[in-house]
């Protein structure tokens, strides 16, 4: 197991509580971030019972399938024959009467596709005062990767809202947890393998082999060998996640959406006009792929009542951008057209389109988590992007990062580049800004360095000035 202490902590207080009676969690996250793993994990140090559901199996198999399995968990002489799903609980119920033991229906949401009434049958065997419930001691928990369809089980009219002492969303690894997780030193290596994969941990080991490109220079010949390759499964991954999500039908237009947005179009009215639509006509799209997690909004730092549509994993941003435009030419596999689809890729549509957007957003994420109050001259409540206007001028000025506190007040402004040696003129650009919008700090992050005179200027500025390079985005504050 690999940083997954918190989770960890998280399932084990809700598996061992004291309380007598059946209880019920929730657990979630997107594909190959590592919930079954902790799920067994857990059912192995505690003596619990895992059953993995099997996609589009009918509910009389499935029935059939679960009573083998508890048959094996319990050495019964026959197995048992459920004949409908109110049997098959309590006997998960019943497995757990002496001392409480996780009881996990792992890929919940195949299960409900075949079995409509399921979440009310539990809602039913879970009723406060039900006997076989205050009998038992099972910790039932359900799992699935279905971000929307699981955090719709609780909420609103959903028979199961207000039931679960537990709902626990496994995230993916943040980009230093990524590097850490791969072995990585070189941290510009490290930014480029984030860029790709994002923090999915499985895709080392399910989709690599655990091969990892060893240093920068490596790594394009590492996305033509093991990305861009219609022989691996990383080359499919992103059709799949789409595929098995139950809300997402009929995925072309969804599929619409998301190169808009890959593209740069990422206001509602920009995307409908890439699709050469209306914006009510793609109102539904938005909000099921913003259920799905595919994508976040995030609001304007600067004016109120706007905001902007991102797409939150950098492999589906990569997708999108340079493999579904190249799809036909990528999987026919002709020699030396991979290589070339790249080469052009890699010289425009990845550091424009891949590169600079996914490493805003590390910048963003490293001003609210990880950089010192010192540094920020104070504690960030929000980090957001947007746009200041300044009326003396008549000019909008975009602003890559403004970090406010929990009062409103902003407390640094910032400037992002990745394939730019930052200089004066960058610091210049800034302080028209700052002149509109004051703030006690300006960052200026980097992915190629910064010019020896910045470098002065910063350290003249008493801390007014901080420059982030790709060492201290990795390891400082």
């Amino acid at each position: 197991m690999f940083d997954r202490d918190w989770e960890w902590a998280q399932l084990s207080r809700f598996v061992t509580s004291t309380v007598e009676r059946a209880t019920l969690g929730v657990v979630s996250g997107r594909r190959r971030q590592g919930k079954t793993f902790l799920l067994q994990a857990m059912c192995e140090a505690t003596g619990g019972f895992y059953y993995g559901a099997l996609e589009a199996v009918p509910k009389h198999e499935t029935l059939q399938e679960l009573g083998q399995a508890l048959r094996d968990f319990t050495d019964a002489p026959i197995s048992c024959d459920f004949q409908n799903w109110g049997e098959a609980i309590d006997s998960l119920l019943a497995l757990s009467t002496e001392r409480p033991i996780p009881v996990v229906l792992d890929e919940f949401p195949s299960l409900v596709r075949e079995s409509k009434e399921l979440p009310s049958v539990i809602q039913h065997a879970l009723a406060p005062r039900r006997s076989q419930r205050l009998a038992s001691r099972a910790r039932l928990l359900l799992c699935g990767s279905s971000v929307s369809f699981m955090s719709g089980l609780l909420s609103g009219q959903a028979p199961l809202h207000g039931r679960a002492a537990l709902e626990l969303i496994v995230p993916t690894f943040d980009f230093r947890v990524a590097a850490d997780h791969w072995g990585f030193r070189d941290r510009r290596l490290a930014a480029l393998v984030y860029f790709v994969l994002g923090g999915t941990p499985a895709y080392r080991a399910e989709h690599l082999y655990e091969y990892t490109p060893q240093r920068a220079e490596e790594f394009d010949g590492w996305v033509m060998d093991y990305v861009l390759n219609p022989a691996n499964p990383l080359f499919r991954e992103v059709r799949m996640l789409l595929a098995e999500d139950p809300t997402i039908y009929e995925s072309g237009l969804y599929s619409a959406v998301l190169t808009a947005v890959a593209e740069g179009n990422n206001t509602r009215g920009g995307i409908a006009s890439r699709l050469e639509r209306k914006s009510t006509d793609i109102s539904h799209q938005l909000t099921v792929l913003e259920d799905a997690g595919l994508l976040v909004t995030d609001e304007d730092a600067f004016r109120p009542g706007r905001s902007y549509y991102r797409i939150t994993e950098p492999l589906v941003r990569f997708y999108y951008a340079i493999m579904r435009p190249n799809w036909a030419s990528l999987e026919t596999v002709r020699p030396g057209r991979t290589e070339a689809i790249w080469r052009a890729a890699s010289k425009n549509t990845f550091p424009s389109q891949v590169a600079g957007p996914v490493f805003e957003r590390m910048c963003r994420v490293w001003t609210a988590d990880m950089a010192s109050d010192e540094t920020l001259a104070g504690m960030p409540s929000r980090v957001l992007s947007g746009v200041v206007y300044d009326s003396s001028t008549r000019q909008s000025h975009e602003v890559d990062l403004a970090a406010f506190d929990s009062a409103g007040e902003l407390l640094a402004l910032g400037e992002v580049k990745w394939g730019d040696v930052i200089g004066m003129g960058h610091l210049a650009r800034l302080e028209k800004v700052a002149a509109v919008r004051p703030a006690r700090r300006l960052l200026l992050f980097s992915g190629a360095g910064f010019m020896p005179q910045l470098e002065e200027a910063a350290r003249g500025s008493g801390g007014r000035i901080q420059l982030v390079g790709l060492d201290r985005l990795y390891e400082g504050d």
